[in-house]
Formats: structure tokens, sequence, C-alpha cells
């Protein structure tokens, strides 16, 4: 047996050594282990579909009625957990949150043709440009004069009060901010990608009336988006959106107007379960405010050593975004980490830099892992 294992990262090949690792990758993210245990017994077993005569669920006809029964109970696990009421639909869809920046408009824009948008980073500003294809997009405030350091504050923001919707990012992965509160825009319809943040902590769903994340950081893996959408929006869809990306279509067809992600829809459920095993949101919460309060003091207490741009009130739970002050030490330090079982350190590929994602899956012992090789690493080189 061999004493390491390798790593492949991008073209070049790394050794680990045995033992504990952890993922800090800004997605796809790590999973529960007892997740990733209850996937392999269903597709790895001994027992394979032509063996046993009964098909996994990746060979279901996704209008038989095991399939149906399983995304009716994803369903109602999500609606119990985050406190969707009736009021809203839930539509389990494909294409990325990155999709969204796109349907977003074309099934809200309605009448008006404009809408405000609040610029806090790297992924805001994407969902403004794709906007723009589609109708009169208002900038109504931007963080980027301070280089994305804060949120701006509500106050200074320029609404338009013709707007058929305000949209906000709820969590920059690239660059680090979260809302921690959320916006009052009257009556216009709040709509957030809540991609990061989403089942990290409880949220009042009545004050939005669009949510939507990809699966891959908090609810599974790649491949399914999730959309909740109020219903008195529904009505708004350009003529020409696609079937397919039609909320209304979509809803209409319990989100089976096309195959949908069943595999990815099959691992949300095992992820719904898990979390209400761990105590729910609450519990999210908590150990979401746990983990990063562990790694920020770690940047904190290292003499400007490491450098966070982020104000303090604006810091996100789920992805800290730091770096070393002497850039040049960058890539040592990923070398580094990964070889003490630290993984996917590497920031934002636009932004570069250092981040943490620490997603519901992560243990508040990685947290404490990393806080500790961030104060090894600058005393080593400090």
């Amino acid at each position: 047996m061999r004493a390491e294992r390798m790593l492949l990262t991008g073209s070049r090949r790394r050794t680990v050594t045995p033992g504990t690792t952890y993922n800090f990758a800004g997605g796809p993210s790590m999973l529960p282990a007892s997740v990733l245990a209850q996937v392999r017994e269903e597709f790895a077993g001994e027992e394979l579909a032509g063996e046993s005569g009964r098909p996994t669920i990746l060979e279901a006809p996704f209008s038989s009625a095991r399939f149906r029964s399983l995304i009716e109970d994803t369903e109602l696990r999500l609606r119990r957990l985050v406190g969707i009421s009736d009021e809203y639909v839930v539509l389990f869809l494909q294409g990325g949150a990155t999709a969204q920046f796109a349907l977003v408009p074309l099934n809200l824009l309605g009448n008006a043709g404009r809408a405000d948008y609040i610029e806090t980073g790297y992924w805001s500003h994407r969902a403004i440009e794709e906007a723009q294809r589609y109708g009169w997009i208002n900038v109504a405030s931007s963080g980027a004069a301070s280089h994305f350091s804060s949120i701006p504050k509500p106050d200074g923001w320029r609404l338009d009060p013709r707007a058929a919707y305000v949209h906000i990012t709820s969590n920059e992965t690239a660059d680090g901010l979260e809302y921690h509160w959320t916006p009052d825009v009257g009556s216009t319809a709040l709509v957030s990608d809540m991609t990061a943040a989403f089942l990290t902590r409880p949220i009042d769903v009545a004050r939005y009336a669009v949510i939507y994340a990809s699966a891959q950081k908090n609810l599974g893996v790649a491949g399914l988006t999730l959309v909740v959408v109020r219903r008195d929006v529904l009505g708004r869809a350009h003529p020409h959106t696609p079937s397919t990306f039609h909320y209304a279509r979509q809803a209409d067809a319990r989100s089976m107007l096309n195959t949908p992600p069943m595999f990815a829809i099959y691992v949300a459920n095992l992820i719904l379960q898990w979390l209400d095993r761990e105590g729910g949101l609450a519990e999210m919460e908590q150990r979401a405010q746990q983990r990063s309060d562990i790694v920020y003091a770690a940047i904190d207490r290292s003499d400007g050593f490491y450098r966070c741009p982020v104000e303090r009130q604006d810091r996100s739970r789920i992805n800290i975004c730091f770096r070393p002050a002497n850039n040049d030490l960058t890539p040592l330090f990923l070398e580094q980490a990964m070889r003490h079982g630290l993984l996917n350190l590497a920031g934002h590929g636009r932004i570069g830099g250092l981040r943490a994602s620490l997603y519901n899956a992560m243990p508040v012992a990685g947290a404490h892992t990393l806080a500790q090789w961030l104060g090894e690493f600058a005393r080593r080189y400090g």
C-alpha cells in the first residue's frame, strides 16, 4: 500500500500524506460524510440494476411513480425546513444560478421593462451584465468605487419606483461579502441570488418574491438550481421565454416539463434529511458563525501578515476571502497547505488571493485546522 495518495490539481500532481483532509472549494463543495455513504450504498453496491432487476434512480423514468414520489418528498422537506408557504412555488431546474441571470429578467420584467440591481461584487456584476440584454437595468448602488470592500448602505440606494424588481446577491462568493440583513424595498418585488448562503441560516421567505440558488454549495451536487417564486409574479414572463425556462409553465408541470436533474434531486433529498437530523437551519447558523469566527480571528491576529479587504460588518460567514500582505507568498501558501490536507484554498480565478469556503458540510474541526495552519505559516514566513 502506498504511503501517500496523489491529488491532481490542474496539470500538476501533489502528494498528501494520509489523514484527514478538508475541502475548502468554492463549489462544488464537500458533502457530509453520511450523505456520501448513502450515495455509495445506492450506486456502488454489489447488486446492480441488471442483477437485482430494480433500476437505480438514475435509470428510472422521470414520469415514474418512484421519481414523482422523490421530487414531492424533496419539495415537502424543503418547505418544512425553510418555511416556504403555499403562496410560493418551488422549482427544480437546470442551468445553474448563472442561467437565472437571464431567466429572472425574462420571467419578471413584464410590462415595466426595467429593474434595479445592487452591485456588491463579481457575481452581482455578472447578473447585471446579463440582465441588460433584456431590459433597462438601473444599478441603484455599487460598491465598485471601494473595490467591493463593503455593501452599500440602503439609504444611498437610488431605487427606480417603476422597477419590476430589485435584485441582490446575498453572498458574494468571489469577494467575501454577505448581507446580514434583508433590504426593505417597499412594495417592489425583491429577488435574491442566495446560492452560497442558502440553508446556512433561517430566512423570512415572505420578504422575497424570488429566491434562487445552485445546489452545489449547501444542497448537494452540481446540476440542480432551486427557484422559489411567489405566485403573484408568475404572470410577467416575456412571450418569447422558452417553455423550459418559463417559471409559470414549469410550475404547472411540477418541474417536469422536461427531464429534471434527477440525480441532483436525489442527493438534495439526502441533504435535507441530513439537515433535519443535524438540528435544522438554526443549528447551521450557529455552526457557520462559529467556523467563520475561528478563521477570521486567525487572520486578524496575524499582525497584518494576512489581509481581509472586507469591512467587518459585511464579512461573509461562508466565503472568507483574504491574501498575504506579500502576495508573492500565495503560491507557496497553497502548495504547503495542500501538503497539510487543506485543499482548494485558491481565490476565485478573476480575483486571486486566497479563499476558504465554509459551507454546511465543513466541520468546525476544519476551521480550527485551517486557523492553526494560518498561524504556523505566518510564523514561518512573517
